[in-house]
């Protein structure tokens, strides 16, 4: 036996051996998938399979890399080179410039990205004088995105009647002519974009039998990675090249098919038994990554999943501790619940910082626990995504209040003269450029006096500039009277921002909404923070100050001792660290509210969570609140049923050894609050007293320790369990007595 052979246990060995036909390996998290792959691939090789014959198809240019490098170190660099391996777009590509004459293009034809394509179809739009706050750009191309990947041709599309049902129903009955024009444009300036390369691979194949024929000679071997990440399209070609040998190996788990809102089909793996009734299963079922005890919770979970391949996942590593379930009485409690902890599993247990992951289901829920951690001086990265206050959607509404706050600021003003858009292109804003620079003054002097400073501009241009400038004028007055809240709802509203976004029902329109909702939450809550704790800093340019202390770059300088990762659970898929914190378990949020009314949805949501608790090695953290802020109010959440799903053998659940509530406090904080609990009433205002418990929407539980104040001014100190002392105004207070 080959010595790198021995390097496997025995399942995963016969998955490596066995080469005489079709075989789904289902691989269970952390259980090694990627090294039967890359050592089946090996072994073939060693046993003489040219390279060239074998084609291995991933979802990820670093994968391929990866098993590449591992290749070229078992047999050697030639034959890792000349293997037909890589990403399904590029290797299709590869195979569309060799073949592109028979398709109509030429062998240079240029590869449109996102943005590329979206431009493109922002310009079909305005060419046909359709209204782009209906045939909005991005819904557009993620429309014409679905429709190639279900290898649907502008051809088909128009006869289609259902297809055209559905765009009648939204408004929107001229996609199928944008979608043509669209068609035609590519095909005449010679451009395929991400999607063409899978849908021409299959006409090419589909059409051509000859040339159908000599891929299918070429390739002896089929390997797939990440089978239930596939769609419909990769899917067909798959079938197609594999259809007379039937040598094709896919692998994956079906457990963490997460991905069906970009086409994924958890049917494909599912059914690849059917499909290749002669097909062999191998199942990897030891987890390498996970204690036992996590490996446990998960399966426990993913049980009540119908859809699924059965399979029974086992760790052998120490059995570890139980996953924590730790509930916060509001989100803002939560993100100090979870920094509070990270601190102290660094500091008892000595993990660096590198080790923790903060894992969210959507990404405006990064916002309070960034803040959070830096709060505690925890630095953190925001993976695979932008910071809260760096996102697009988010600095627009900032760049707004900016301009109000500072009319000189040149930046803001470039930023949203034309956001949304009014007309004022960039021509016209580089005129304003170059007078202000002519004069030696800001770009907003030149708009309020145009003729005084020779503006260059057509009538209409200048009515429009004039519109604009009166909105920000009017932003400016209500800043006197406003507070940063009243303020930005306002901007959000005139301004068109908010009508433009609530348009887009694209998974990333969606979330932009949600990012925007979050920053409304956000200055909601500073500015009932400060008129509770009787505070008079509560105006747009006090909320700007401290924002800019959240969007410095100190944050950005790689540290010794790491950074605490922040991220989707989408993003941290093929992740791996040693403490994982789920965040935000509450029904609605995770599971989405969009996912409760189809039960295929709320299976992939579970799925979800399952690729979120095995991303851990030794720890995991659950965590809801019980009262979040949405939609710019608190709202009484419900503990998500998944946390429900686990079996509670593996659970720690709130009162459990260790009471969750006194994570943050030493012995002497406990002895004071009981002291402080039996003081004699000897004071009151109201129905308040001295030694009264109250609860609070964001603080939590407390114990009022002074009354001071009268009428108006009436204060009340509060030491909450973990928040520590807070003075807070009565008339603004937000907490209820409970004893």
């Amino acid at each position: 036996m080959d010595t790198f052979l021995q390097q496997l246990n025995d399942s995963q060995r016969e998955a490596v051996l066995y080469n005489e036909g079709p075989c789904l390996v289902i691989a269970g998290a952390g259980s090694g998938k990627t090294r039967v792959l890359t050592y089946k691939i090996a072994y073939l090789l060693k046993q003489g399979i040219l390279p060239y014959h074998i084609l291995a198809l991933t979802f990820t240019n670093k994968a391929a890399r990866e098993m590449k490098s591992r290749i070229a170190a078992i047999v050697d660099e030639y034959a890792a080179r000349n293997l037909w391996m890589g990403t399904f777009h590029s290797v299709f590509a590869r195979i569309l410039r060799r073949e592109a004459d028979r398709f109509g293009y030429q062998s240079d034809f240029t590869i449109y990205d996102a943005q590329d394509s979206q431009n493109l179809i922002k310009s079909i739009i305005k060419g046909k004088a359709l209204d782009d706050k209906v045939y909005k750009p991005s819904i557009v191309q993620s429309r014409i995105s679905q429709v190639k990947n279900a290898l649907i041709t502008p051809d088909i599309y128009a006869k289609d009647a259902e297809l055209i049902d559905s765009d009648r129903y939204y408004k929107r009955d001229k996609i199928c002519e944008i979608y043509a024009a669209y068609w035609q444009r590519c095909r005449a300036s010679g451009v395929l974009d991400f999607d063409d390369l899978l849908l021409y691979t299959y006409l090419l194949f589909n059409e051509n039998p000859d040339i159908l024929s000599r891929y299918r000679n070429l390739f002896h071997f089929v390997l797939v990675d990440e089978y239930q990440d596939t769609n419909s399209v990769q899917h067909e070609i798959v079938g197609l090249l594999a259809a007379e040998h039937h040598r094709v190996c896919v692998v994956g788990d079906d457990a963490q098919s997460i991905y069906s809102f970009r086409g994924a089909n958890i049917g494909n793996i599912l059914n690849f038994q059917k499909t290749y009734p002669e097909s062999k299963l191998f199942k990897l079922e030891q987890n390498y990554r996970s204690t036992q005890n996590i490996v446990n919770a998960a399966n426990s979970l993913i049980k009540n999943n119908k859809e699924q391949i059965s399979k029974t996942v086992f760790s052998e590593n120490e059995t570890g501790e139980k996953i924590r379930v730790v509930g916060a009485y509001s989100d803002y409690e939560e993100g100090y619940n979870v920094a509070g902890l990270i601190a102290e599993m660094r500091m008892h247990r000595q993990y660096d910082y590198r080790d923790f992951a903060v894992l969210y289901r959507i990404n405006a829920q990064s916002r309070i626990f960034e803040e959070a951690l830096r709060k505690q001086n925890i630095p953190y990265r925001i993976y695979g995504g932008l910071s809260f206050y760096q996102r697009k959607e988010v600095k627009d509404v900032i760049a707004y209040m900016r301009l109000v706050v500072n009319p000189s600021d040149e930046e803001a003003f470039k930023r949203i003269v034309n956001c949304p858009a009014r007309g004022i292109g960039d021509t016209t804003v580089g005129k304003i450029i170059s007078a202000a620079g002519l004069h030696g003054v800001s770009l907003w002097t030149v708009i309020a006096r145009p003729l005084e400073y020779q503006l260059d501009i057509r009538a209409g241009t200048a009515a429009k500039l004039e519109n604009f400038r009166l909105m920000i004028e009017e932003f400016i007055s209500d800043n006197a009277t406003q507070n940063a809240h009243e303020l930005g709802v306002e901007i959000i509203r005139r301004t068109g921002l908010s009508g433009e976004l609530y348009n887009d029902q694209t998974p990333e329109g969606v979330s932009r909404v949600q990012n925007i909702e979050e920053l409304v939450n956000s200055l909601y809550l500073f500015v009932t923070s400060r008129l509770e704790e009787g505070r008079t800093d509560y105006k747009t340019g006090d909320f700007l100050a401290e924002v800019s202390l959240l969007t410095d770059q100190d944050m950005d300088k790689e540290e010794e001792t790491g950074r605490v990762s922040m991220m989707t659970v989408h993003a941290a898929k093929g992740l791996e660290f040693k403490n994982v914190f789920v965040v935000g378990l509450e029904e609605d949020l995770f599971p989405t509210e969009r996912s409760k009314h189809s039960p295929q949805a709320v299976e992939e949501e579970r799925r979800l969570f399952y690729v979120a608790i095995t991303r851990a090695k030794e720890n995991v953290t659950l965590s809801y609140a019980k009262n979040r802020f949405l939609h710019g109010r608190s709202t009484v959440c419900t503990p998500s049923r998944f946390i429900k799903d686990i079996d509670e053998n593996f659970l720690r659940l709130p009162g459990d050894a260790v009471s969750e509530s006194n994570l943050y406090l030493n012995p002497r904080k406990l002895s004071l609050l009981e002291e402080e609990k039996t003081v004699s009433v000897h004071q009151s205002i109201g129905n308040l007293s001295i030694g009264n418990a109250v609860l609070h929407e964001r603080f939590g539980k407390g114990i009022i320790t002074e009354l001071t104040g009268e009428k108006e001014n009436a204060k009340a100190t509060v030491d909450f369990e973990r928040f520590g002392k807070k003075q807070m105004l009565l008339k603004f207070a937000r907490f209820e007595v409970i004893k």
